[in-house]
């Protein structure tokens, strides 16, 4: 009998380029078809980028929760306290010291998430939620007590110090000058990447860092290898003699720091407010939205966070005009699924996505702009389109969220 070869695999990175190509030549096609060149300018990318920060920390903290399985909902609240921590260390001791004071905090939320969670078994949307409540009352009775005299606004700090950024000149000039061409596709390119390299911080590069880390440690390390199988079987876990509370803290700790730094990116980054009370507007969640579109891996929430971040800082830098261009990018991009989808012969899905591609072509065809009520709320919508359309791939962890008790079968 033959033996049959198997299919080999893209790998995961290798697709994940494939997407970025993908995803800079429609949005590169939009901008050009639509004259809106806000869509791929540099200052649409340095602001995306930015933005895109607290939602990849967040989204990298619920990574390390859910794999340990520990589902983490309050991944908002550790990032609100993050916020004040960022603001109180930095005040009195730089932005260094705003940091650390931002670890430290998001990392209380998770260790209290965690002696919940883990030893008292409580349900873990039920402790989220209660992290979330209690980050919201925490920051703000202390913003009362330590802002508040100096500020004069207990919903506000006073000014703080904030991260200097950091530029390649030689590239960002040359970018620049392409940038300013207008060549199809090449100024795009050049619009994108010049906003990647000019005026980055110290945060930036580390927040980025921290994706291959944490992939590394997760994956390539037996305490990651160990921390992994609390979240895919803890009873079998345990009787190899891995210690499952121990990890199962650990990653949970480590989770809120990383919300913490999130939220110290509200905060220390320039271009960004300085402490304000509930100025996290949701992007906890998003995170959480990020990792699972990511389907729990670091690549896949990389790009979640990109594009929520990318949605988040359009509106901002271009308005309700590049909102709707947008929506006309994509429809090119369900025009490249439903073509995928007709040559894999899947009929039904190819239908859907033409009905869906009409749909969202009527509605730019019939608005010169969208609504500015509705433009804040970017991000979010695509949040939601996008967990609809990725929920039939999604693979969890098989334990996550699951209640565990030590010596149990």
């Amino acid at each position: 009998m033959p033996v049959r070869r198997k299919r080999g695999r893209v790998p995961g990175w290798l697709r994940g380029v494939i997407w970025a190509v993908v995803a800079i030549a429609v949005i590169s096609t939009a901008s050009y078809s639509t004259g809106v060149a806000a869509l791929t300018s540099s200052n649409t990318a340095s602001t995306a980028l930015r933005l895109a920060l607290p939602i990849l920390l967040c989204a990298l903290g619920g990574l390390w929760a859910e794999r340990a399985g520990v589902v983490n909902i309050g991944l908002e609240g550790m990032m609100i306290l993050g916020t004040w921590g960022a603001a109180w260390g930095s005040f009195y001791g730089g932005v260094w010291a705003g940091l650390i004071a931002a670890l430290a905090f998001g990392a209380l939320g998770g260790l209290l998430h965690a002696v919940a969670t883990v030893t008292f078994n409580v349900n873990h949307i039920v402790s989220g939620v209660a992290i979330n409540l209690l980050g919201l009352g925490v920051t703000k009775y202390l913003a009362n007590l330590i802002f508040a005299p100096i500020s004069g606004n207990p919903r506000q700090s006073p000014v703080v110090p904030k991260f200097d950024t950091y530029s390649a000149t030689f590239l960002s000039d040359w970018l620049g000058d392409l940038e300013k061409e207008q060549r199809v596709g090449i100024s795009d390119v050049a619009g994108i990447l010049r906003g990647l390299v000019t005026e980055v911080a110290p945060l930036t590069m580390i927040a980025i860092v921290l994706v291959p880390v944490s992939f590394w440690v997760l994956w390539r390390t037996r305490f990651g290898l160990r921390l992994r199988s609390c979240g895919e079987n803890p009873v079998a876990a345990e009787s190899l003699g891995v210690n499952v509370y121990l990890h199962k803290y650990v990653a949970v700790v480590i989770s809120g720091a990383f919300a913490g730094m999130g939220g110290a990116s509200l905060v220390l980054l320039r271009g960004g407010a300085d402490y304000l009370e509930n100025q996290t507007n949701g992007r906890g969640y998003i995170g959480l939205a990020a990792m699972i579109f990511g389907n729990w891996r670091p690549g896949g929430l990389l790009g979640g966070a990109a594009l929520f971040g990318y949605a988040d800082g359009l509106q901002l830098a271009g308005g309700g005009e590049a909102v709707l261009a947008l929506l006309y990018g994509a429809v090119i991009l369900v025009g490249v699924i439903v073509v995928v989808q007709l040559f894999r012969k899947q009929w039904i899905a190819a239908g859907l996505g033409v009905v869906g591609a009409g749909v969202l072509y009527a509605i730019y065809w019939s608005n010169d702009t969208l609504p500015s009520d509705l433009i804040p709320y970017t991000a979010h919508f695509v949040t939601l389109i996008v967990l609809a359309v990725a929920s039939q791939r999604l693979r969890p962890p098989k334990a996550d969220g699951q209640p565990y008790r030590r010596g149990e079968d």
